[in-house]
């Protein structure tokens, strides 16, 4: 099984290709530049080093958010390209699931985050259970401060993982005191190796139908839905 992982759901922008269960080799980047751009060089400079055609590819596992709104899209838009065009399954991954595994084998409640501005992120609580990361409650978009008050009363120690941590560092201290645990800078990268193992998790989606999980509205559509609320309470 020879296996294609995407990652462009943040700013870290990641490939990797596995077989059988084996990583054979990942490309991993934190840097403020287009994803568009450079995520198709990485793609082939990879399967060169690696010897593996587009063609010997079983499946392609994608980060489809939620995130960075423009790079959850190039993300899944190159994946289901990939995936159609080769005639292989394609499967969504929720890129704070990846990044959750950089928690593997912590004995207590993972926590990774995303900063959505205006002191909301996009996160959710997840355990290390039999070799694989389970999703405990749901995945939300909230205000820190409430998700943080919520961990409180779990009463029990947490990893905290994110890109963003230096923004809500002091906040998740104040909150949780010594039950916070938050590691070096390093292991706050998800890791495309990391969104394959994943991935062998998951059913296949329709390729067609995949869609991102953005976990709230883009702000215009936000706007435009509200607008026309407003219209059909003035009408």
């Amino acid at each position: 099984m020879n296996v294609l992982a995407i990652d462009t759901s943040n700013q870290i922008m990641g490939v990797a290709v596995v077989k059988n269960n084996v990583l054979l080799g990942e490309i991993v980047t934190n840097l403020t530049k287009n994803h568009s751009v450079r995520l198709m060089p990485a793609i082939s400079q990879l399967m060169k080093d690696t010897s593996m055609s587009p063609e010997q590819l079983d499946e392609i596992i994608v980060a489809k958010g939620p995130g960075s709104f423009t790079g959850v899209r190039i993300g899944l838009a190159t994946a289901k390209a990939m995936a159609w065009s080769l005639g292989i399954p394609v499967k969504g991954v929720s890129s704070l699931e990846t990044l959750a595994y950089q928690g593997s084998f912590f004995n207590s409640y993972v926590c990774p985050f995303f900063d959505a501005r205006r002191g909301m992120i996009y996160t959710g609580l997840y355990q290390w259970n039999r070799n694989k990361m389970e999703l405990v409650g749901e995945e939300v978009n909230m205000q820190m401060n409430e998700w943080l008050e919520r961990l409180a009363n779990e009463r029990k120690q947490i990893l905290f993982l994110s890109q963003d941590i230096a923004l809500h560092q002091p906040l998740i201290k104040e909150k949780l005191g010594n039950n916070a645990i938050i590691p070096d800078s390093i292991f706050h990268s998800a890791k495309p190796s990391h969104l394959a193992l994943a991935g062998k998790y998951k059913q296949a989606d329709k390729t067609h139908s995949l869609t991102p999980n953005y976990l709230r509205l883009v702000e215009a559509e936000a706007n435009w839905l509200k607008a026309q609320k407003e219209v059909n309470q003035n009408g």
